[in-house]
């Protein structure tokens, strides 16, 4: 499915994006760098293995991109979400989120985010809450991957 949206062209799927233009979205989210080359693999991986994506494209130049896993009935979690640093601001963010929250308007969605992105994401319609309040608790593997020397 294609859709159009200021000039960009929104592609839905999770089947044929580019591993390359994935690594170097995150690279601009500062969330990889010096990935090595057994590993890049992945950026293609997480797609295939996610329920809902959508990539957003200037052209050839994939500038932003959003990944959802769900059980695509009771609820669902926004694990990536990746606007391009010069593309922000113009209301990509915002659409994608629109998008995903389409998918499964009456579901419970999720937001694996930092607190920094919250603002964002209550702009699109979600709730912050305490997590403390709410019993929510979280394993980061990237913290052992760590303590096992294999991630900077």
């Amino acid at each position: 499915m294609y859709q159009y949206f200021n000039g960009l062209v929104i592609r839905e799927g999770t089947e044929g994006v580019p591993a390359e233009k994935v690594e170097a979205l995150f690279e601009d989210a500062g969330w990889a760098r010096d990935t090595p080359n057994w590993q890049k693999e992945k950026f293609t991986l997480i797609f295939k293995n996610s329920t809902w994506a959508f990539t957003v494209w200037d052209k050839e130049d994939m500038i932003a991109m959003v990944r959802v896993i769900s059980d695509q009935v009771m609820a669902a979690t926004i694990m990536d979400l990746i606007v391009r640093s010069d593309h922000r601001g113009k209301g990509i963010g915002q659409k994608l989120v629109a998008l995903c929250l389409q998918k499964l308007p009456h579901g419970d969605w999720f937001a694996h985010t930092s607190a920094n992105n919250f603002p964002f994401y209550e702009k699109c319609g979600l709730e912050v809450k305490n997590s403390a309040e709410k019993g929510t608790c979280a394993y980061f593997g990237y913290i052992q991957a760590r303590l096992d020397g294999h991630r900077k």
